[in-house]
């Protein structure tokens, strides 16, 4: 009986896991049919027409390219479904000696090659990325060109969604691939892509004329100069916190709980394999 047991429970506990599997691959999805479907629904009509009519819609379909998107289509992680990753994780031995390398492909050789060198240059550098394009797309000169070339929406959208993709694989874990940076520095990477992102938003808010002459504002039949800017503003604001201030408290709970990073003693121990000689570790 007690065998019986003993041996249901661990099948039971399979396929808990199996169930669990299972779960997380629906919910990632999820996110990436999400993010197509936003991606596509702000490039077609009318939701494309009306990003040349009112100001807060573009400021909606900007945030949308440059942050959500991204974010949704990194934490789903479609590599496998793509070919571009075999869906199976790294793994190392207790001395840091990678088990069964093999044959990998694009994604599993670039998560590869980013065990062991963890550092801030590459996501500092792509922070700096993500705040010139939201300043470039934002300013005024460039959104009134957008609400007059329909087809350049394509080239921002493109742009903001690669540059942001790279900037949350340095966020958050995207199978095969994971942030390269400590805690700390996510929760400051986190912070200043947010505050970019409002501080152009306040600019526009505070200006007394509409921050592009594309937008025309009938009297009467449709919003006011002030009000279309006000909604701009919101919602660049509430877009950008929803997006990175869970982000933050989640990176910073996690920091806090726990004096040791896993992925540091990881690094540490590839490092010293990589490091190691003929006759042992060198000096």
């Amino acid at each position: 009986m007690g065998i019986l047991s003993a041996s249901s429970f661990g099948v039971s506990g399979e396929s808990l896991r199996a169930t669990e599997i299972r779960r997380k691959s629906y919910f990632r999805t999820t996110l990436v049919i999400a993010s197509l479907g936003l991606w596509l629904l702000f490039l077609i009509p009318p939701l494309e027409t009306w990003s040349r009519q009112y100001e807060f819609v573009q400021a909606i379909q900007f945030c949308l390219f440059a942050i959500v998107i991204p974010a949704l289509l990194v934490a789903g992680g479609p590599w496998r479904l793509l070919v571009l990753a075999s869906g199976e994780p790294l793994r190392f031995s207790s001395d840091g000696a990678l088990v069964s390398p093999g044959p990998r492909k694009l994604f599993d050789r670039w998560a590869l090659s980013r065990v062991g060198r963890r550092g801030h240059q590459r996501s500092v550098s792509l922070l700096l990325l993500f705040m010139g394009q939201t300043i470039l797309w934002r300013s005024a000169p460039v959104v009134d060109l957008l609400g007059r070339h329909a087809w350049l929406v394509v080239v921002e959208s493109i742009t903001l969604v690669v540059g942001g993709a790279l900037l949350w694989f340095e966020l958050v874990d995207s199978p095969p691939l994971s942030p390269s940076t400590t805690r700390p520095y996510r929760i400051g990477i986190s912070a200043i892509a947010m505050w970019t992102v409002w501080v152009t938003a306040y600019l526009m808010a505070m200006t007394h004329s509409s921050w592009s002459p594309v937008f025309h504002h009938r009297a009467g039949l449709d919003l006011s100069p002030y009000v279309d800017q006000q909604f701009t503003a919101g919602a660049m604001w509430f877009i950008a916190a929803g997006a990175f201030i869970p982000l933050v408290f989640s990176n910073l709970n996690r920091w806090l709980r726990s004096e040791d990073d896993p992925d540091d003693e990881l690094c540490q121990l590839v490092r010293r394999d990589r490091t190691r000689g003929f006759f042992g570790t060198n000096p």
